[in-house]
């Protein structure tokens, strides 16, 4: 009788009902074993399409979004600030053309006085030159530091959009330092 059990039991189990060897290389459980590795894949996929790769598809789809943004909107700063230099210039222009039609027509109209009143007149228009390139190169400072406050607030809001941290320290000092050059 031992023998007949022993001839009906499963070459995968012993007498005593336990696993012998390693069970995965059973062959009579592979089917098993098939149908429930193909039902966790089943699962793992859907749970993936479904759920998973859609939000991480928004999540980039946001980041490129304000990336793009923020790259508009440095674009636009540099076109703002490009435009500055050029009313500066052509301020500097018409300061200096209006400084030479001072001089023209104070030449005129002194020139039959005395040497005297020639070189009062040049005094005075060479003081309002003077005055004029102070005020000019005051404006031109002012713009240059507001280019590098622009620069700064960009470069912070660039780096934390990024996911970055930096301090007003790091990015002022990354900030003059590509200004200089």
């Amino acid at each position: 009788m031992a023998t007949e059990t022993t001839g009906a039991v499963s070459s995968c189990v012993d007498s005593h009902g336990s696993a012998i060897g390693m069970p995965q290389l059973c062959f009579e459980w592979f089917p098993n074993q098939i149908f429930w590795l193909v039902l966790t894949l089943v699962v793992i996929f859907l749970v993936l399409s479904r759920i998973a790769l859609p939000r991480i598809a928004a999540v980039l789809a946001e980041r490129q979004g304000t990336i793009s943004n923020d790259i508009a909107a440095a674009e636009a700063l540099r076109n703002k600030a490009a435009d500055a230099e050029d009313a500066y210039n052509k301020a500097l222009a018409d300061a200096r053309a209006e400084a030479q039609n001072i001089v023209a027509s104070a030449k005129a109209d002194i020139q039959a006085d005395l040497d005297v009143a020639i070189a009062k007149a040049d005094a005075e228009i060479s003081a309002k030159a003077a005055e004029s390139e102070k005020a000019i190169a005051e404006i031109r400072a002012g713009a240059l530091a507001s280019v590098e406050e622009v620069a700064k607030d960009t470069a912070a809001e660039i780096v934390s959009a990024l996911g970055g941290k930096a301090s007003a320290k790091v990015v002022g000092a990354a900030v003059a330092a590509r200004l200089k050059g």
